[in-house]
């Protein structure tokens, strides 16, 4: 494949990526943001006209789930993905926006004179790689984000069962005062527990939502304590500050490898960005060596040891406790 090819198909993937994330970037300025005087997205639908019980059920709806808080899809994985994304909307009209924007860009191709083959490669891009990144991107970011409040969000729990308030008080209230993800799933919880469900599958249920291990250990603290007994204020209370000191570990670790982070960054990208460069200002600098039928071979051996090299840059810089 000539060079120049190779390059108008890098850019038009480029553009529909561009393409998406403007998209993106309108309906989060323009219908996610709609509700942004509210504290949650929760708070946000009650303040409706629809009653507590439709409001619960549209959050899980939204969310891909079934109203019972179950998953809707026989792809569980991509279902549990989907639900953890925290991504408001339903599930196939996410998919449905991907699609069509894929086929456009597809057809603007053909219609351009790229061939079938880019066009094809377009489609796949933003029809299913982008959107699988995307949700990827938004569970990681959100988790980070639960991650951060839930201490906080234990702690108001405990300061209100301290004060004499029931369990299920004590959960209303964290779904009031804290902003997402924290206040519309623990808002959930509360709204299943007023309608039947026991505390235990609440909570339980909530660990699946999220995906987040705090709140594995959460359940099994909430599980235990309602067949065993005990000071449910207590528990959660060394239970918040064991995720507080994690917490603070994990970005201690982040800050001490950060230098090896950025030199992992700079060690791969640096051939990458030189070879770029001398392609823009010295064309003819690797003269006709891409013709050899070796330079396929060896471009794809140098890349394979490459992508070793950065994964085990990866694996010293990141750490799992």
């Amino acid at each position: 494949m000539p060079l120049e090819q190779l390059l108008i198909y890098v850019i038009y993937a480029l553009a529909a990526a561009t393409a998406i994330l403007l998209i993106e970037a309108l309906y989060l300025q323009f219908v996610a943001g709609r509700r942004q005087r509210a504290i949650n997205r929760r708070l946000a639908r009650l303040s409706g006209d629809v009653s507590q019980q439709e409001s619960l059920r549209n959050l899980l709806r939204e969310r891909g789930l079934s109203d019972s808080g179950d998953y809707v899809s026989g792809l569980v994985w991509l279902n549990r993905l989907y639900v953890q994304s925290g991504v408001a909307g339903r599930p196939l009209v996410f998919a449905a926006w991907f699609f069509g924007v894929g086929a456009v860009i597809a057809l603007t191709i053909l219609l351009l004179g790229g061939g079938l083959l880019a066009a094809l490669l377009a489609w796949l891009l933003v029809a299913l790689a982008l959107p699988f990144w995307l949700l990827r991107r938004s569970r990681s970011r959100r988790l980070k984000q639960f991650e951060r409040q839930l201490p906080d969000a234990l702690e108001m729990i405990v300061r209100s069962l301290r004060a004499g308030h029931p369990t299920s008080v004590a959960i209303g209230l964290v779904a009031r005062e804290m902003p997402d993800p924290v206040g519309t799933e623990f808002g959930i919880v509360a709204d299943e527990v007023s309608f039947g469900a026991d505390l235990e599958t609440g909570f339980r249920k909530m660990a699946e939502r999220v995906g987040l291990e705090g709140l594995q250990l959460l359940s099994v603290a909430i599980s235990i304590q309602s067949k065993t007994g005990g000071n449910l204020s207590e528990i959660l209370h060394n239970l918040s500050k064991v995720m507080r000191e994690r917490l603070m570990l994990r970005l201690k670790i982040r800050a001490l490898s950060s230098e090896g982070r950025v030199s992992a960054i700079m060690l791969t990208a640096f051939p990458v960005v030189m070879f770029g460069v001398l392609l823009l200002i010295a064309p003819s600098y690797y003269g006709d060596v891409w013709g050899d039928p070796l330079i396929l071979p060896v471009f794809a051996g140098f890349g394979l040891w490459a992508l070793f090299g950065d994964m085990i840059m990866y694996r010293m810089v990141n750490f799992d406790f």
